[in-house]
């Protein structure tokens, strides 16, 4: 049996994702769009990284025997200087390195590259299972080291510069010192695989982390509706103790049970099947001030940044939607805006957002505010002439969630206060359901497709009334919700 470094990586995870991995890959969830796209940057950060190595050569051949003589054939040419995707096999492990360098005096140094901006625990795993190989291949590996993308590093206008855009940490100590556990783990791993079924291991905390195992819906069937994890932000402690007695459902927690305030009013309303309204709910709905602005905005966050004073991960917002309310009761007044082109698109959005919300006042509505702020502070530090007037925005916002959270709970929400949640429980006939695109890392997908340039005008038209009609639902969701709230508050209050 030959592991591979990701088999390896899998099998110190959970012995349990290692077997099904090999065993029984056809039960894992099928990787989707996002997947691909975190794939696809993880591969544009480590292309950059081969900058680090002037002059490195790379290995192209996907077949694992051809892969290992190309690199055996580079490895013995003295004028190569570095080596890409060098592949290694040594004692039934089989690896790929990123970035291999040739030393003066006939040693080498491994590399692995992150696109995270810190090193974890496992990175250090994932590179001694590579030293162990390439070792045991017979190189002489003097250091170890590990890039990771550098937070701070501030874009400037025309190419990236590699030794500032990453980090890199000398961690050959910490991997020699791994050898011994990285041995005893794949005597383990190699036991497991001749197993004739998987380990019976239990789902937990492994199922998540350092990463979402591919079989998480495989190992964690999906609860019932009325289990006691469908609670708001119940704590572990506390569903372990229900579960020692032999609680599961929420309809079975005793009312003398204690609960948390918020825990207890959404126990309630699950047992009795009925909504429920914090006494307060009209007066905070007051202090809304009219007209209303109802703004969403979305973005996305690329590892390498392409914009002037961008940093790593930074956010591009390149759509806004706001639904103007001038009084209540009165329909809602759409406005929009979506980027297009690859030309940066924060001064567009920026000035075209100032213009529809205005100086005069009236109440910013979003949802999770935080988002909202950081965002507007982010442009006004990218577009000082732009400051005074976002600053006046932000001192505007008014955050729906909050509201939510401590004066509303409905059995429909599952335990989650989230948009895509609280909508179709509190406005049964709005949802996402059917959209095309129906979540924000959706919408980044679709807006990368359309400004690349690669489609059709009819793809094209199709993904712009897509984007346009899940951002303008989110703004028109907030409209009806407040709509609703109303309604019940004034109910509540005869």
């Amino acid at each position: 049996m030959l592991l591979s470094k990701s088999k390896f990586i899998a099998g110190s995870q959970c012995l349990k994702r290692l077997y099904l991995s090999v065993h029984q890959p056809e039960v894992a969830a099928q990787p989707d769009d996002a997947d691909q796209a975190i794939i696809d940057q993880g591969q544009e950060v480590g292309l950059l990284a081969r900058q680090l190595g002037p002059g490195g050569i790379a290995v192209e051949a996907r077949n694992r025997e051809e892969a290992i003589r190309a690199t055996r054939e580079l490895v013995q040419n003295p004028e190569i200087p570095a080596l890409f995707e060098g592949a290694f096999e040594d004692r039934g492990v089989f690896v790929r390195v990123d970035v291999l360098q040739r030393r003066r005096n006939r040693s080498w140094r491994l590399m692995e590259v992150k696109s995270t901006t810190a090193i974890r625990e496992h990175h250090l795993q994932d590179v001694a299972i590579q030293f162990r190989a390439v070792k045991g291949s017979g190189l002489d590996v003097a250091s170890a080291s590990l890039a990771h993308i550098n937070r701070e590093y501030v874009h400037q206008n025309g190419a990236i510069d590699p030794h500032q855009f990453f980090k890199i940490h000398n961690v050959t100590r910490q991997v020699k010192k791994l050898q011994r556990n990285i041995a005893i783990q794949l005597r383990s791993e190699f036991r497991v695989l001749g197993m004739p079924t998987a380990p019976a291991i239990l789902a937990g905390r492994q199922c998540a982390e350092p990463v979402v195992c591919e079989f998480f819906a495989f190992c964690n069937p999906p609860l019932a509706d009325d289990h006691v994890l469908r609670l708001p932000r119940i704590h572990a402690t506390t569903v372990a103790k229900l579960v020692e007695l032999g609680v599961e459902s929420i309809h079975d927690i005793p009312v003398d049970y204690p609960l948390t305030e918020r825990l207890r009013r959404a126990c309630n309303s699950v047992q009795t099947q009925k909504p429920w309204f914090g006494p307060g709910l009209k007066d905070v709905l007051g202090k809304l001030k009219y007209p209303l602005y109802f703004m969403d905005f979305e973005t996305i966050y690329p590892a390498i940044p392409r914009f002037g004073r961008m940093r790593p991960y930074d956010h591009i917002p390149f759509q806004w939607s706001v639904q103007l309310q001038r009084e209540p009761g009165a329909a809602p007044e759409h406005y929009e805006f979506l980027a297009e082109g690859i030309s940066d698109p924060r001064p567009a959005f920026t000035s075209t957002l100032c213009d529809v919300l205005g100086d005069r006042g009236g109440s910013v509505v979003v949802y999770n505010a935080g988002f909202e702020l950081q965002r507007l502070s982010e442009l006004a530090g990218w577009l000082p002439v732009f400051s005074g007037r976002i600053k006046k925005i932000q001192r505007r916002l008014w955050d729906l969630l909050p509201l939510i959270r401590n004066s509303v709970y409905h059995p429909g929400f599952g335990g989650s206060y989230s948009l895509k949640s609280v909508l179709p429980a509190l406005v049964p006939d709005m949802t996402y359901d059917t959209m095309q695109v129906a979540d924000g890392q959706s919408a980044g997908l679709a807006w990368e497709s359309l400004v690349r340039g690669e489609l059709n005008r009819g793809e094209q038209e199709r993904i712009r009334k897509a984007l346009r009609e899940y951002c303008g639902q989110d703004t028109l969701a907030m409209v009806r919700l407040i709509e609703a709230l109303n309604r019940s508050a004034t109910q509540a209050s005869t």
